[in-house]
Formats: C-alpha cells, sequence, structure tokens
C-alpha cells in the first residue's frame, strides 16, 4: 500500500475495517484541510457516526500515515458489528450503508 500510495496522486484515502459502524477521520492534532466537513458528508450518507480516532488506536494506521505524510484527509470505515469475520450475511448491508462514501469520496470536490 505505501508503493501504491506513492506512485499515485490521492485526495484522500479510506482505510476499512469491521466493527462499530463508525468512521474516525483525525489524527493526533493534524487536521487536513476539509477533513472534518468531508467526514460529516460521510456520515450523512452512511448513518455511521463520525468520532475521533481513540488514542489506543492511533500510531498504527494507514489512515494515521496518510494524514500525517500528505496533509490530506484520511478516514477509517469501520463496519458491522459481530465476531470477525463478519459473516457474509452482512455484505449486503454494509455495502448499502458505505455506497454512499465511495461515490462521495470520488466526486467531492478539492
Amino acid at each position: 500500500m505505501y508503493q501504491f500510495t506513492l506512485a499515485h496522486n490521492f485526495r484522500l484515502i479510506l482505510a476499512y475495517h469491521t466493527q462499530g459502524r463508525v468512521i474516525y477521520w483525525r489524527y493526533l492534532d493534524f487536521l487536513p484541510p476539509a477533513s472534518y466537513y468531508i467526514g460529516e458528508q460521510f456520515s450523512a450518507s452512511s448513518g455511521y457516526q463520525l468520532e475521533d480516532t481513540p488514542y489506543a488506536s492511533s500510531f498504527a494506521g494507514y489512515k494515521d500515515w496518510f494524514i500525517q505524510n500528505y496533509n490530506l484527509p484520511g478516514y477509517t470505515i469501520e463496519c458491522g458489528f459481530g465476531n470477525n469475520p463478519l459473516p457474509i450475511s452482512q455484505f449486503n448491508t454494509i455495502y448499502a450503508e458505505n455506497e454512499g462514501i465511495l461515490v462521495l469520496g470520488a466526486v467531492l470536490p478539492e
């Protein structure tokens, strides 16, 4: 992912995880322009809560590295509930909840 990211000019990134139906948008005190606004749009379209990244979860993720190195928005999207791996029966619900995030992430203005 590191090499792939370096080779592209991303405006933002989405890191998908499972557990919680929340969107983590922030890394420490880094506040890339429009990152909160975009996160609000993602939250509204998915029904997921927009939350600060828990301190204990910081420092190790792709989102955190991207925000720190590029000063651009990055989001960890936590989908679904239950034991991992999540059952395939949750796929249609998770997809429906996240379709708006995927579309918005592709078309939001810079």
